[in-house]
């Protein structure tokens, strides 16, 4: 394949209009990854996580929505503004036994927290009256072991 350097650049209301932007009606999940650094144990687990540990963990984040009349479904600024301010806020370089609602700090735990955290969140900024939706949370303890949490699972029968 040969690399090519454009003639030019395209023009809004010149080479495409606004009504142009949106391609498709489609609902299209919109993803981010974040890291945050907490420590934590557990109670009652015979093995290595009793004692005080901590993880680097990773959090993948898919948000739905209808795309706009530009195009976009869910902004990426949106996603990570949203994390960090109910999520990395609480939870990085904390110590989760004690920053978290009694609970055991496990991933399968944490992981409804966090969802509930943002799906909050997507209520009070009206979000979720314009159709956007968690989709699936994905909560990385190890770069290997990881809780996957979809909305199908959080909306059904217990």
């Amino acid at each position: 394949m040969d690399f090519q350097i454009p003639e030019r650049v395209e023009r809004f209301g010149v080479d495409i209009q606004r009504e142009e932007l949106r391609y498709h009606r489609k609902r299209v999940a919109v993803t981010k990854s974040f890291t945050f650094d907490a420590a934590h144990h557990l109670h009652l687990y015979e093995g290595k996580c009793k004692n005080l540990h901590g993880h680097t963990y990773r959090l993948v984040i898919s948000i739905s929505g209808f795309v706009d009349d530009v195009g976009i479904a869910v902004d990426f600024g949106d996603i990570k503004r949203m994390y960090q301010e109910e999520i990395k806020a609480r939870l990085d370089h904390r110590y989760l036994n004690e920053v978290l609602p009694n609970m055991n700090t496990t991933a399968e735990n944490m992981i409804v927290w966090i969802w509930e955290r943002l799906d909050e969140r997507l209520v009070q900024e009206g979000l979720k009256k314009r159709g956007h939706r968690l989709e699936e949370l994905v909560l990385y303890e190890t770069p290997t072991s990881y809780a996957t949490l979809r909305r199908e699972w959080m909306e059904g029968d217990e």
